[in-house]
């Protein structure tokens, strides 16, 4: 006897069904359904309205705690020029942990049932309803959780005085990796450097899904090598 594949049903709440694919999930998930209505993950209405945010909610929420940690900074006795220099690091910090956290976590091969619906969470969903306007951003409540070890991290490598700062740029870094996400997909700019960055993005969730792991910059796909070829160079060899 041949087992039946198993197939998932859009019109069903997706989270739970979406782990009985196994291998075939790869392949499911990066087939994009091209729609702004976003499918439904849970049953429960509670857990329903957790996976839904509004973009703004971000800036909102997160640029005050930047500002708290820069006056923080600020009253440790940084100058503006050194709060500077500890802003644009942690900026430049928080590119590199975009880039790793995309290519090596969120693109990560799974299979077996709790891995892929552990996945589909954190990033297939996107690349399943890359339209889907209320789960581009990252769930405030999940950036809460995950702020307390990068904070951590931060007060390993820096100094008590330059902690806050640091921690600052990284998080502003974040808000607008999250707003520049959420234009890429939803904006129409008209002109370059922001015309070119969303054709880039949407190269990699509509041509070649395996490289171009850059949201805000495409500088560290060019340091790894994750660069996506041109259609030129790709046709010619």
């Amino acid at each position: 006897m041949v087992a039946q594949e198993f197939t998932v049903d859009l019109n069903k709440p997706l989270v739970f069904q979406v782990g009985h694919l196994g291998e075939a999930y790869q392949e499911w998930v990066h087939q994009p359904i091209v729609s702004k209505e976003g499918p439904r993950f849970f049953a429960n209405d509670l857990l329903e309205f957790l996976t839904r945010t509004v973009w703004w909610a971000v800036p909102v929420i997160w640029l005050p705690v930047v500002g708290w940690c820069l006056t923080k900074s600020i009253q440790m006795g940084n100058t503006p020029l050194q709060l500077a220099l500890m802003v644009v690091t942690g900026i430049f910090l928080w590119t590199l942990i975009e880039y790793t956290l995309h290519r090596f976590l969120f693109h990560i091969k799974t299979e077996s049932y709790w891995g892929n619906t552990v996945h589909y969470l954190l990033h297939g969903c996107h690349h399943k309803h890359p339209m889907d306007g209320l789960r581009l951003v990252f769930p405030p409540a999940a950036t809460a959780i995950l702020c307390l070890p990068f904070w951590n991290l931060v007060k390993l490598i820096a100094t008590p005085s330059t902690t806050p700062a640091l921690f600052g740029g990284g998080l502003f870094g974040y808000v607008m990796y999250d707003c520049t996400h959420y234009y890429l997909h939803h904006g129409q700019p008209s002109n370059d450097p922001a015309k070119n960055l969303k054709r880039y993005h949407l190269n990699h969730h509509f041509r070649i899904q395996n490289k171009g792991f850059g949201i805000t910059s495409s500088l560290w796909d060019s340091v790894f090598g994750t660069l996506p070829p041109t259609k030129s160079s790709s046709q010619s060899s």
